[in-house]
């Protein structure tokens, strides 16, 4: 089923990452986790073919990606801090980056207004962190670097179009975008203040 599909795909690719990225494994976790991945991207296209599209599997396949982007970012995390790089902070910045980018949308949607534009959906998001981690694991220099200072920032930068929409569509002028922006600031600081960090 497409559900079934989903929770497969989804526990293959979280194990994966939580099992060999923390080992330093960076190469062969990032083949096994595009070895699972692919199932779950398949559950949409098996939901169409077979007619079973429902609200219930929107929600659930929303639900679980969710938490294979705790998984991957949390297993790179695990593997920074074992290793005291200073890196790991500027993982924790983009792991919170993209609840935020999932919360700021979610939060826009119930109000039925629009929130879209921007760089690094999920998909892309997913797209650079497996490339920068798989190309650290064959010894490519700074490859991790930039791939995670580009998830932090981009994940971020991605809620100003749609705090922008929303402050620009409503009459008042919604605390919850001031809020959302914070996080924003003060990437954008670390970045000024520290930019070598782990170069």
């Amino acid at each position: 089923t497409p559900n079934g599909m989903t929770f497969f795909g989804s526990l293959g690719t979280s194990a994966m990452a939580l099992w060999l990225w923390p080992q330093g494994e960076y190469f062969w976790g990032t083949m096994g986790v595009i070895a699972f991945i692919f199932s779950d991207l398949l559950d949409g296209t098996m939901a169409r073919i077979s007619k079973k599209s429902s609200q219930w599997g929107a929600f659930f396949d929303s639900t679980i990606d969710r938490v294979v982007d705790v998984a991957l970012i949390g297993a790179l995390l695990l593997s920074l801090l074992k290793t005291d790089d200073r890196l790991a902070l500027v993982a924790f910045v983009a792991l919170i980056g993209g609840f935020l980018v999932s919360y700021v949308k979610a939060r826009a949607q119930a109000l039925s207004l629009e929130c879209d534009g921007g760089f690094a959906e999920r998909a892309e998001r997913v797209i650079i962190l497996l490339t920068a981690v798989g190309f650290a694991g064959i010894g490519v220099p700074y490859i991790l670097a930039v791939g995670i200072w580009i998830l932090a920032v981009s994940s971020l930068r991605l809620m100003q179009p749609c705090c922008w929409q929303r402050w620009a569509l409503t009459s008042s002028r919604s605390r919850s975008c001031l809020v959302a922006m914070i996080p924003v600031v003060i990437v954008s600081l670390v970045c000024v203040v520290s930019p070598p960090l782990t170069w």
